[in-house]
């Protein structure tokens, strides 16, 4: 990818500030501008191609395990498609659509106590999910509000501090942990897969459920994704230590509200196992992008299918 000196120059230098603020102690980025000419230039301009197929709002999920990076990329996927594009792009993640703390207690008392716990489908506003996305790819534009959700409190927060969506938008990155997923067989769901579904989920209520939401409601909502990235980890075990560095991360940001334990991290991530598991077995044949991490967090290699 060629660009003229003055608007490499701008584009390098705006990567550079925004990876700097994001790196946490003794967790510094690695090969920066390797990785800027190697993996954000050649997506950058895949998402770019797809726009000018039709020249409408174009979705792009972007999904990975917890802690791979995914609102990193995001936000440099948006600089240089605004820079070397002047693509207009937002980006909003599927965490923001969670159900509120009170919506999730009445779930957990109605159909299983799981659903206290926020993470697995069934546990975010599909239909006000499904209206913001067909919002943003629709001909006729209206303002709108996206919702923002505080881990820190565990619930969304008020209007007023939810993202105004002002103007018509060319590129869309829709971003999540389990953004892609597809449900299961149920034979598959017999067997528990750790000790949360062992104790909690004797009778297969959750797990059952969480599958027939990705088979129903979800399935409709990744259907609107125009290209689909998937960033794959080695392994599982790896979702459990990014996701205690992003967990660091948050305890410098959350300024003095509450964050979780490295215990309750463990436990947290239990919840997330099965969808997860399922998708670093399904989605290296069907994503569009897949991007491999190696074991030290770093870009390796990616694909396009």
């Amino acid at each position: 990818m060629k660009f003229d000196s003055l608007n490499y120059d701008k584009i390098k230098k705006k990567y550079i500030k925004f990876i700097n603020s994001q790196e946490v102690t003794s967790e510094p980025f690695r090969d920066k501008l390797g990785q800027l000419e190697k993996f954000y230039f050649p997506i950058s301009e895949m998402i770019k191609d797809e726009f000018l197929k039709k020249k409408k709002t174009r979705v792009i999920g972007l999904t990975g395990g917890q802690g791979t990076g995914k609102s990193t990329i995001s936000n440099i996927l948006k600089i240089i498609l605004k820079e070397a594009y002047g693509l207009e792009t937002i980006i909003f993640s599927i965490d923001d659509f969670y159900k509120t703390l009170s919506e999730r207690e009445k779930m957990s008392k109605k159909v299983n106590a799981l659903f206290l716990t926020r993470g697995v489908p069934g546990t975010h506003d599909t239909k006000k999910l499904f209206s913001c996305i067909r919002s943003l790819k629709g001909y006729r534009f209206k303002k709108f509000k996206i919702p923002k959700f505080d881990k820190s409190i565990d619930d969304r927060l008020a209007k007023n501090k939810w993202q105004n969506v002002k103007k018509k938008t060319n590129i869309v990155i829709f971003e999540g942990w389990c953004v892609g997923a597809r449900a299961q067989k149920k034979k598959d769901l017999i067997n528990p897969i750790n000790k949360l579904e062992k104790q909690n989920d004797k009778k297969r209520v959750w797990r059952e459920r969480v599958n027939l939401e990705l088979k129903n409601n979800y399935k409709k909502i990744f259907n609107l994704i125009d290209k689909l990235i998937f960033l794959r980890v080695p392994s599982f075990k790896y979702v459990l230590k990014w996701r205690l560095l992003q967990e660091k991360k948050l305890r410098i940001s959350a300024k003095g509200n509450k964050t979780m334990s490295d215990k309750q991290i463990g436990n947290f991530i239990m919840y997330y196992e099965r969808v997860t598991k399922h998708m670093l077995k399904i989605l290296p044949k069907t994503a569009d992008t897949v991007i491999n991490i190696d074991y030290k967090h770093r870009l390796k290699s990616i694909k396009f299918n």
